[in-house]
């Protein structure tokens, strides 16, 4: 009967040592984990980033090419204002 209980006590502290060294492992775990997601959201907020700086790029190139057009517009009337008045004399 001893022996029965010094076995089954003995089979009690394993267990709770396993337990204790399993919860022990999967803190280390959690701890990688979160330290894995927030290098995440550095490199996601980086990009983010160059993509942000990609569209004021293109929105300024569009300003540009939109007041060349302009300008070309003006020009392009002042001329065909000039041959319309020389064809009226």
């Amino acid at each position: 009967m001893k022996q029965m209980l010094l076995s089954a006590a003995a089979v009690m502290c394993l267990a709770g040592f396993s337990s204790l060294s399993h919860a022990d492992e999967m803190g280390k775990m959690k701890g990688e984990m979160s330290g894995k997601a927030e290098s995440m959201k550095g490199k996601g907020e980086t990009k983010k980033d160059e993509m942000k700086h990609k569209v004021d790029e293109m929105k300024a190139k569009h300003d540009d090419m939109k007041g060349k057009g302009e300008a070309m517009k003006g020009e392009m009337t002042g001329k065909a204002n000039e041959m319309k008045g020389a064809m009226g004399k």
